[in-house]
């Protein structure tokens, strides 16, 4: 029953339904084509039509010259010519009026002659096969091949001699053909599945990329926002301690913003421990800041990599978000370039300008094996994302000396005088002595931060 769905499927239902051959399609998918490119779209046609002329040269059959006469060129002709030129528009419909054309040809031809094919049906027969099997699947493939040999032991059968030899002949040949044309089709779906399934893998990959870097930057975040968090709670409590006989009102409006930074703080470290993988090990000491980059350039120089620093502008603090992000990239830039550029050379520009922070990272040409020239590329997605985060711009290219160059600038707005204020009133209140819920805040901080957050209590 499979069988029969199967065969009913492919060469019965919509036998005749209209499907032209369409042109060609240009490989680099432009809209725009010349006229060279316009001759070789309708190749296909072209090749099928000089198949449907090379048919009707071979139609004319003198075993038919018995019955139609003079008319047997043009007849013959005609009908082993139309099922090759009805390939371009209804490919399953030609097939089966090939088989017809072969019974009728077969049944008024010479009967003296063995087989039922002559030179005309076989080619026309040949020429059907490989435009129909080119144009579906394989398995159309192999149901034309038993039909094929079915209607040649009929027609042998019919004719009243037995030509069993002559229908194996043919079966082996219409079969190599149409063997050869299936294995050319499987291999293209195969490829081309392949081909989709990296494709997919590939897109995948990379938003997964994307989702890791966004969680390692979620992580490190925490703990510069528990600091933020935990000096709103500790000058929240130290506050009235600064005056003498504070009003109630004003006593209550600190009490309530130091609460709700504690509450904060207890959502941060809940949040944290949704991003935490399970083998996060949290770190032992403050997130780095730009500060710490001569520490940074120190170890990749005794990884063999030269490095020169250069900055340019006035140095001032930057919001702690924007540095630990500018340290991560220059960490990630010269780490690629350590494993796609051994034996260059490093330069690592920093702009302090206004508006903004610029970083400029060059290598030069790798002068030591340095195997693939392209990574997996998980580098530039963090870098990407980071400077995405902040609201910057990034470029990563080639430089015409052969090495690679990343720039980047990050948006920082001016440090007003209320931020200044900010960071220096976290040691003033640390002197305040009646600040009962200050210790708390600040282990609170820790567990936000998870361990990022011990230099912010130390300073605090």
């Amino acid at each position: 029953m499979d069988a029969y769905g199967g065969l009913r499927g492919d060469l019965f239902h919509d036998a005749f339904a209209y499907r032209p051959l369409r042109p060609l399609r240009p490989r680099d998918g432009s809209a725009r084509r010349g006229a060279m490119r316009e001759a070789v779209a309708w190749l296909p046609h072209a090749a099928i039509c000089f198949l449907a002329f090379v048919t009707l040269l071979l139609g004319y059959s003198r075993s038919m010259d018995g019955f139609w006469g003079s008319r047997a060129l043009l007849l013959a002709g005609l009908m082993v010519t139309v099922p090759v030129l009805m390939t371009l528009v209804r490919p399953i419909g030609a097939f089966w009026l090939s088989c017809v054309v072969i019974v009728i040809t077969g049944m008024l031809g010479d009967h003296g002659s063995m087989s039922p094919w002559t030179p005309g049906t076989v080619f026309m027969h040949l020429s059907v096969l490989v435009v129909v099997a080119l144009r579906t699947r394989p398995r159309v493939a192999g149901w034309m091949w038993v039909v094929t040999f079915a209607v040649s032991m009929v027609m042998s059968t019919l004719r009243g001699r037995s030509d069993p030899l002559g229908s194996v002949q043919m079966a082996i040949f219409y079969g190599t053909v149409l063997l050869v044309i299936s294995v050319v089709h499987i291999r293209k779906d195969a490829e081309r599945q392949v081909s989709a399934e990296k494709s997919v893998t590939a897109v995948e990959r990379d938003r997964r990329t994307v989702l890791e870097e966004r969680t390692n930057i979620a992580r490190e975040l925490h703990d510069v926002v528990a600091h933020h968090m935990s000096v709103v709670a500790i000058q929240a409590e130290a506050a009235p301690y600064r005056v003498d006989n504070p009003p109630p009102e004003l006593a209550q409006a600190f009490a309530t913003i130091r609460e709700n930074a504690v509450a904060a703080l207890t959502e941060l470290r809940r949040v944290l421990g949704v991003v935490r993988a399970e083998d996060y090990e949290a770190p032992d000491a403050p997130q780095p800041t730009l500060a710490d980059l001569d520490g940074l350039l120190a170890n990749v120089r005794e990884a063999g990599l030269p490095v020169e620093k250069v900055i340019t502008g006035a140095v001032r603090e930057l919001p702690q978000g924007v540095e630990l992000s500018a340290y991560r990239i220059i960490q990630e830039a010269l780490s690629n370039t350590l494993r796609h550029a051994p034996g260059s050379g490093a330069r690592v520009e920093i702009g302090y300008v206004l508006g903004g922070l610029g970083l400029r990272i060059l290598n030069g040409r790798a002068t030591a094996e340095a195997g693939p020239s392209q990574g997996s590329g998980h580098g530039l997605t963090g870098m990407a994302e980071r400077v995405s985060m902040l609201g910057g711009a990034m470029t990563a290219e080639r430089t015409a000396e052969g090495g690679y160059e990343v720039t980047v600038f990050i948006p920082v707005a001016p440090t007003g005088p209320a931020e200044r204020s900010e960071r220096s009133g976290v040691s003033e209140a640390s002197g305040v002595s009646g600040v009962s819920g200050a210790e708390s805040t600040v282990d609170l901080a820790k567990g936000a931060g998870h361990g990022t957050a011990h230099g912010t209590g130390e300073r605090a």
